[in-house]
């Protein structure tokens, strides 16, 4: 590399939060070379070789910056973020959610990859970080939680401690035209956007005799590993029932704000079923995370109302994550420890969801290159969702550890009491601000400005509330 040659970063997985830290990278005048192990070597969940492939569900969730997963996902477009522009031009109808057409999605993000001048997308398995520093000013590591047995390794050698490992589930996903719909009816809950779910309602016996199924169901087993350690936010329908047979009925299946045509009257339980392509073609039953065997799933799941002739286009399925002990391992970089050329990004971090890993390649990207072009970067503030993430990762005792959603209750309250709608306005319009601020000092321009990546006017807090809501109105 010659002396006025950009630095490049070798970016491990071309995940969201690796295909998002390489945008970034490019943004910033440096070059980035993307390495994806798919389609040679595919994981457990993932069946193409686009970058930011979905495997699980296809929404994002809110599009509201006065809730938490909205306001990620603001600060991320105050930020430039490519996630999130693609995912608004391959949106499909999900009420107050932002959900995608999967196939639009990863197809088209990783067309913008491939076409930028500064990223290289390389198609081959990284098993070593060393050969990759030694071609490379820093290398991130934004694997996944489907990481390969022999980079596993490699970190495990590397940190000197054990990764944590979890399994998550994966939803079924049915054929639209094999759903009911003299039983399924069209409903959002509490009438909270369109009427964009599908409503399987419940009486109370159908719905007893459905959890005694699922309890009696043959389950996937798990082969060489000893325990079931699942994320609790994506738990499997199997899990909940062992808990107690309400415990659907008072989580995912909660009928609250429905009201059953056919009666009247609220259901016992329902479950919702979410549109998964701009077709209309397929519905996933959201929050039915399951790890039963296949022809357990299809007997069991036809005891859905509405659901007694269902086509699955997906079965649910069973796959071990496997992400690091940040507080012990990474300082607020989300740099190894004594290692400020290894960065990571994702869900290795410990983050959970979509955008949360994304954020984490955008924020990982931004560090990078501000220290290899010498460039003085503050950290985001904890009053912003992004900072409130990257401070669970570092500073979360070891021992309560596991992964986290973006939620309120990372970053840091309102001065003074607020009721609950005002303090999430609250709240929303000074992160804003907030990220308004950094993008000003950081001060992007000319050729590294990238068209459409603007942030918010400066210097009015309850502008730019409104300058960024108005893009995530449902």
């Amino acid at each position: 590399m010659s002396a006025s040659s950009p630095p490049t970063v070798g970016i491990v997985g071309a995940g969201f939060a690796g295909s998002e830290a390489a945008w970034q990278l490019a943004r910033r005048g440096l070059r980035a070379v993307l390495y994806e192990m798919r389609p040679g070597r595919q994981t457990e969940a993932h069946r193409t070789g686009w970058c930011a492939e979905l495997v699980c569900s296809n929404s994002f969730k809110s599009r509201n910056p006065e809730n938490a997963h909205g306001l990620l996902k603001a600060e991320m477009a105050c930020q430039g973020s490519l996630v999130i522009e693609v995912a608004h031009a391959c949106d499909v109808p999900a009420g107050q959610a932002l959900a995608v057409d999967r196939d639009r999605f990863a197809a088209a993000l990783t067309e913008r990859l491939a076409a930028h001048p500064r990223i290289e997308l390389r198609r081959e398995e990284v098993g070593a970080l060393e050969p990759l520093l030694a071609r490379h000013a820093a290398v991130i590591v934004a694997t996944g939680p489907l990481t390969s047995p022999a980079l596993s390794a490699e970190l495990t050698r590397l940190a000197g401690v054990e990764a944590l490992a979890f399994y998550d589930a994966i939803a079924p996903t049915v054929l639209a035209d094999s759903i009911d719909r003299t039983v399924a009816f069209a409903a959002s809950r509490y009438d909270k956007g369109e009427a964009d779910y599908l409503n399987c309602p419940f009486t109370r016996e159908q719905y007893l005799a459905f959890v005694a199924a699922v309890a009696e169901a043959e389950t996937v087993p798990l082969h060489d590993f000893e325990s079931l350690r699942p994320f609790e936010g994506c738990l499997p329908i199997e899990v909940m029932v062992a808990r107690g047979p309400l415990t659907l009925a008072h989580g995912p299946l909660k009928p609250v704000g429905l009201v059953d045509p056919r009666t009247g009257r609220r259901p016992f339980a329902a479950v919702q079923l979410r549109q998964e392509n701009r077709a209309a073609t397929l519905y996933s039953l959201v929050g039915c995370q399951t790890k039963m065997t296949w022809p357990a799933q299809r007997r069991v799941l036809r005891m859905i109302p509405g659901l007694e002739r269902a086509e699955f286009a997906r079965l649910g399925s069973l796959h071990r994550n496997t992400f690091l002990d940040a507080p012990r391992l990474l300082d607020r970089e989300l740099a190894l420890r004594g290692r400020p050329e290894i960065t990571f990004a994702g869900q290795i971090t410990g983050v959970e969801g979509y955008m949360e890993s994304a954020a984490t390649g955008l924020y990982a990207a931004k560090r990078v290159a501000a220290r290899l072009q010498g460039r003085a970067l503050p950290l985001p503030s904890v009053e912003t969702m992004i900072g409130g993430l990257v401070r669970y990762l570092c500073e979360t005792p070891s021992a309560h550890f596991q992964p986290m959603n973006a939620n309120f209750g990372l970053v840091d309250p309102p001065p003074e009491r607020m009721g609950r709608r005002e303090k999430r306005a609250f709240l929303a319009r000074r992160a804003l601000a907030e990220i308004a601020r950094l993008e000003r000092l950081e001060g992007l321009s000319g050729p590294e400005r990238e068209a459409g990546a603007e942030v918010v006017a400066a210097g009015d807090p309850d502008g730019a509330g409104r300058a960024t809501a108005g893009a995530w109105d449902a």
